[in-house]
């Protein structure tokens, strides 16, 4: 869970960089980490700051399960560690929804995990939607859909 004020001053500081009129609004965008364990989401947070990690993906399932809006461009997101403390913010840049078995080697790299192939991604992706599968009381299939989301960065705080 993030802390809400370090992730409003770390929208004011970002939102600072700005020239008034390109500002976004004063209220910070959602705060999150990717994975569901400490050890990824450090590791994967960290890839993100490094420009290694470019993309992301999540079940459908779990937004519809949610009934929470599926990623869109231009979307702006507060990439945390697992203890919620902001690491940059990244800016949404693509949008695809596809099976988990039509995920390309281009995509995979573009993850950045691993040694960034499609038979690591394939691999480590499997386990995971194997977990969020079972939390939804669903079977993970080789054609269930995914949330496929491209990205930039767009702040990164200045280092000390």
């Amino acid at each position: 869970m993030s802390d809400p004020a370090a992730v409003l001053a770390f929208w004011d500081a970002y939102r600072a960089t700005l020239p008034p009129e390109a500002r976004p609004p004063a209220m910070p965008p959602a705060a999150w980490y990717f994975c569901d364990n400490q050890a990824d989401a450090d590791e994967l947070g960290d890839l993100v700051r490094r420009g290694i990690k470019t993309a992301t993906c999540s079940l459908l399932w779990l937004y519809e399960a949610e009934n929470e809006r599926v990623p869109e461009p231009g979307d702006r997101s507060i990439i945390t560690d697992w203890e919620g403390r902001p690491l940059c913010i990244i800016e949404t840049t693509e949008v695809t929804i596809r099976p988990y078995d039509k995920v390309d080697a281009r995509f995979a790299y573009d993850e950045g995990e691993g040694d960034r192939s499609l038979a690591y991604w394939r691999t480590a992706h499997w386990r995971f939607f194997t977990r969020e599968c079972a939390d939804l009381g669903r079977t993970p299939a080789e054609d269930m859909p995914l949330v496929c989301e491209r990205f930039r960065v767009v702040y990164l705080p200045p280092t000390p």
